[in-house]
């Protein structure tokens, strides 16, 4: 039997279903070999650029979505609809930052970018004296076309063997350059704000940053919506949107960088983030990353410890809630001599939210002395929270000082719940307590003191929402 609609049937129609996708299916269609043309005659942009996203488009063609075995299984983005998504193609630029502007008080230089716009860029005195450059990529071809273009050009501060990798180095239509010359101290971290989750918008950035030789500095990465919560008639989804973007790293010898993340994107958006970072000899680098928001998130971490007695040291958290994925990949090769890594992934899941946690750690044959951890921690919170951790080694030198991993999934440890009510604190609370501080190595790391507590509010503001669901139940 066919169902009739009269003309006085008030019934809306249904909107048809998505063709269904298979588990690594890109959820999206935009990214074709005409784009990186659009992009190049909107933007009047040199040959050599164009060449550069071809090639870029080319691979980003060729490549699967996962190429690592140990992972394919552990892949999903089908709550993701971004089939009507479209690119922005403009990339708005600004104008130069100026010390008139003063950003805002214990930061030392900002730049926030909403969606395809630029809402503010500006340099404190410390950094302007010290010629600490921060320009978007527009305003960088137009300043320093040879230096943007050796930056830039053959996509060496991106693993060639990554499909959104390439994604990002072939569609970028934002960008943002942070230089710090060597030897320069700065006292007060950058921030670097990203603002999206317009419906039906992809933003697809890039962020070139390089700590010369030397110098010390701290950056505050923020990614957070552009406008209010987006509602639509009931039985209506609200339209998706992307954001990919991409931190790559240079730290120079002798150089000290610390970066912190929060991830508190709107519920809407699917994000995908790849960092890349390269040590030269006697470098630090220190990464604490906060994934709040999202709908579907794929995280890629690369550390690349060149030099000799180079270190990293980097911490992410995911607190999930509700039907959120969260796809956390971190990648370490230790190459030179008597380098470090401490790597730690953890994750707290809510409702039915999933995070799939993956890591290696590479150490090549030349390689000697290698002191090298890696931790990835799961806490279940309800029945339908699921967490995997895949922790693995590659070891090609024996003569390490260590080697080593760990992993652990389960609920809330019941022996600490029983201690602290033991103390008179309501059970609530004590979960509460346990949970916050499971993620707080994150929160302590965060080097800007408004930011660090913006994250404990947002941390906490999560765990309200989803208190009765969280606090009712526990792991199976």
């Amino acid at each position: 039997m066919t169902a009739v609609t009269t003309a006085g049937d008030a019934t809306p129609a249904r909107r048809p279903r998505p063709a269904r996708r298979g588990p690594a299916d890109l959820p999206f269609t935009f990214p074709d070999v005409g784009l990186p043309r659009t992009l190049a005659t909107e933007r009047s942009e040199p040959d050599w650029l164009l060449a550069e996203r071809l090639a870029a488009a080319e691979a980003y063609e060729a490549l699967p979505l996962e190429k690592n075995q140990l992972y394919t299984t552990y892949v999903d983005l089908r709550s993701s609809d971004l089939m009507a998504v479209r690119p922005y193609t403009r990339g708005a630029s600004a104008p130069e930052p100026s010390s008139a502007t003063a950003p805002p008080s214990g930061v030392v230089a900002l730049i926030e970018l909403r969606e395809d716009g630029v809402a503010a860029l500006a340099l404190g005195e410390q950094a302007a004296a010290a010629g600490v450059t921060l320009e978007t990529f527009g305003a960088s071809l137009a300043r320093d076309p040879e230096g943007f273009r050796a930056a830039v050009e053959g996509g060496a501060s991106l693993p060639a063997d990554d499909k959104l990798a390439q994604l990002a180095r072939a569609f970028w239509s934002q960008g943002v350059r942070l230089e710090v010359p060597p030897g320069v101290h700065l006292a007060d971290p950058i921030v670097i704000r990203w603002q999206a989750g317009v419906p039906d918008r992809a933003i697809v950035g890039r962020t070139l940053i390089r700590i010369g030789a030397g110098a010390r500095a701290s950056i505050v990465e923020e990614l957070v919506p552009s406008g209010p919560e987006i509602n639509c008639a009931e039985g209506e989804p609200v339209p998706q949107s992307l954001f990919a973007g991409t931190l790559e790293v240079v730290v120079e010898d002798g150089a000290e960088l610390a970066i912190a993340s929060i991830q508190d994107l709107p519920t809407g958006v699917t994000a995908f983030q790849h960092r890349h970072a390269v040590l030269g000899e006697g470098a630090s680098l220190h990464w604490a990353l906060a994934q709040l928001g999202g709908r579907v998130i794929r995280s890629r971490v690369d550390n690349r410890l060149e030099g000799d007695r180079s270190s990293v040291e980097q911490v992410e958290i995911v607190f999930g809630s509700g039907e959120q994925v969260v796809d956390l990949t971190s990648y370490t090769r230790h190459v030179g001599r008597d380098t470090t890594g401490n790597l730690l992934s953890k994750g707290a899941l809510m409702d039915a939210s999933r995070s799939f946690m993956k890591g290696l750690i590479t150490i090549e044959k030349s390689a000697i002395g290698t002191d090298s951890f890696l931790g990835e921690f799961g806490m279940n919170l309800s029945r339908k929270a699921r967490a995997v951790a895949i922790p693995s080694l590659e070891i090609d030198q024996p003569d390490c000082r260590r080697a080593m991993h760990s992993s652990s999934v389960g609920p809330v440890d019941e022996l600490q719940l029983f201690y602290l009510e033991s103390r008179g604190i309501p059970p609530d609370d004590a979960r509460k307590y346990i949970v916050l501080g499971f993620l707080e190595p994150v929160v302590a790391r965060v080097p800007l003191g408004d930011a660090q507590d913006r994250l404990r509010e947002l941390l906490e503001a999560k765990w309200t929402a989803s208190a009765g669901t969280s606090a009712s139940s526990t792991a199976a």
